[in-house]
């Protein structure tokens, strides 16, 4: 019988410390072979691979940190987190960059920051309108109403898919507080403009780049424009963490009101595993409480647990080395679609960037012309038949959505922009596990689609 040398008494020479880091040497190693087998490159056969519209990209150092983090145990935020918010704050050219674990929950966390009551008499109350657009993701809007405000809904332009930002002043009354909106798959709204707008009225502005990380505008990148900033790192986004996003903002009062709508609305912003970073633990009188009353147990809003665990937080960190690759293989691969689909602009409406723009898209919209005697779920069925993903453009009009119908809302005229992305657009995707053959495939597909079903 061999003899297993892992299993070996330890050695006088050896602590029990050495060893286990000998151990976790070798199981990282492991690892590091386990992924040169199990995710192996997989031929693509067009016609029989199932060509996705986004999809996780990765190598052997997500797997190894997210093992280097779990033999931790440290099952809540720890070094990883803390090490991701640091480098991600730098990366995204904020002060401050708060995880959480959800893009929707860094949607919640911002839309409560502006209900604190530290916000004076700027703070969001029930009743008070916020702007945002119709046809969006749900989970943009869907704080205005958790948090008793009133969504005020604009327009879209087509086919920048963004706000119609000649209905700002229109949609203005005397009880907004607030722009809450996204840039629409990686395409940056006009953001010279409604932050002139936020400006002028002293509104806040919370820009909802979930889609966009890495997008630019005037040469600043998305998310720097606003008093707040919220990313996704679900997996079909720019990066990933599996579930994960964050806040950011580069105000250190929004950072502490979001750090405490974050972590159970509590006062105290000690770290876990932290006892008195204040110095004062147990010298605070607030409220009604009596004096001394542990800092750890006050709590100064309505909050949540929306923490991220440390696990998470190791895979973002192998994936913000990869995020620039990420960005300029999204913005190649829009290109390659761009210029293979130019010759269907009578059937189809090809994305446009917003002006003065560069996006790092999410995805590749497509309009299908009203006139041209197709179908959107025409084009669509015989896509998809040939192994090739679509999406539609998210909730369409969100104020035809069963969901949304007895909510009340302001909306400014028609919609009309919003009504045709809900009846006559898709996206394919632009992520970047698409090579030229895939792409290729996805170009000769749609071509047979526009000529199939006329």
């Amino acid at each position: 019988m061999s003899h297993d040398p892992t299993h070996a008494p330890l050695a006088d020479s050896e602590s029990a410390e050495d060893r286990a880091d000998r151990l976790r040497t070798q199981i990282l190693d492991l690892v590091r072979e386990y992924h040169e087998v199990a995710f192996s490159p997989r031929e693509f056969v067009p016609g029989e691979s199932q060509l996705l519209f986004a999809g996780r990209v990765f190598d052997e150092e997500e797997i190894v940190n997210l093992v280097d983090s779990s033999l931790d145990f440290w099952l809540t935020s720890g070094r990883f987190a803390e090490q991701f918010e640091k480098r991600f704050a730098r990366f995204f050219g904020r002060r401050h960059a708060l995880l959480v674990n959800s893009g929707s929950s860094a949607n919640l966390v911002a839309c409560s920051v502006l209900t604190s009551p530290d916000l004076g008499d700027r703070r969001l109350q029930p009743g008070d309108e916020v702007i945002t657009v119709a046809s969006g993701f749900p989970t943009t809007v869907n704080p205005i109403i958790q948090n008793g405000a009133v969504p005020v809904f604009l327009d879209v332009d087509v086919p920048t898919y963004n706000v119609d930002v000649t209905q700002l002043e229109a949609a203005l009354s005397d009880r907004t507080r607030a722009v809450m909106m996204a840039h629409t798959l990686g395409n940056p709204f006009d953001l010279g403009t409604v932050r002139a707008f936020c400006d002028e009225h002293e509104l806040w502005l919370v820009e909802d780049c979930c889609d966009a990380l890495g997008s630019t505008y005037d040469g600043r990148g998305v998310g720097t424009f606003g008093d707040l900033a919220t990313v996704s790192f679900y997996p079909a986004h720019h990066m990933t963490m599996g579930e994960g996003g964050a806040v950011l903002t580069h105000k250190g009062r929004m950072k502490v009101i979001a750090e405490s709508f974050r972590d159970w609305g509590r006062a105290c912003w000690c770290a876990p595993g932290n006892q008195n970073t204040c110095g004062k633990r147990f010298g605070w009188q607030l409220g009604e409480l009596p004096f001394g009353y542990d800092h750890k147990y006050i709590y100064s809003h309505v909050g949540y647990n929306l923490k991220v665990t440390d696990m998470q937080a190791a895979v973002g960190l192998a994936q913000l080395d990869k995020a620039p690759d990420f960005f300029e293989a999204r913005r190649r691969n829009f290109r390659t679609l761009w210029d293979g689909l130019a010759h269907l602009q009578d059937e189809l409406i090809l994305p446009q960037a917003t002006a003065n723009s560069d996006p790092s898209w999410f995805g590749f919209p497509i309009g299908v012309r009203p006139e041209s005697g197709l179908s959107r779920r025409d084009v669509v069925e015989f896509v998809e038949a040939r192994k090739v993903a679509t999406r539609e453009l998210f909730g369409g009009n969100l104020t035809r959505q069963p969901a949304y119908a007895n909510v009340p809302h302001r909306q400014i005229g028609d919609l009309a922009k919003s009504d045709f992305v809900m009846h006559n657009v898709f996206w394919v995707g632009v992520y970047p596990g698409l090579d030229d053959a895939r792409l290729g495939y996805m170009i000769e597909v749609i071509d047979e689609a526009v000529r199939a079903c006329k």
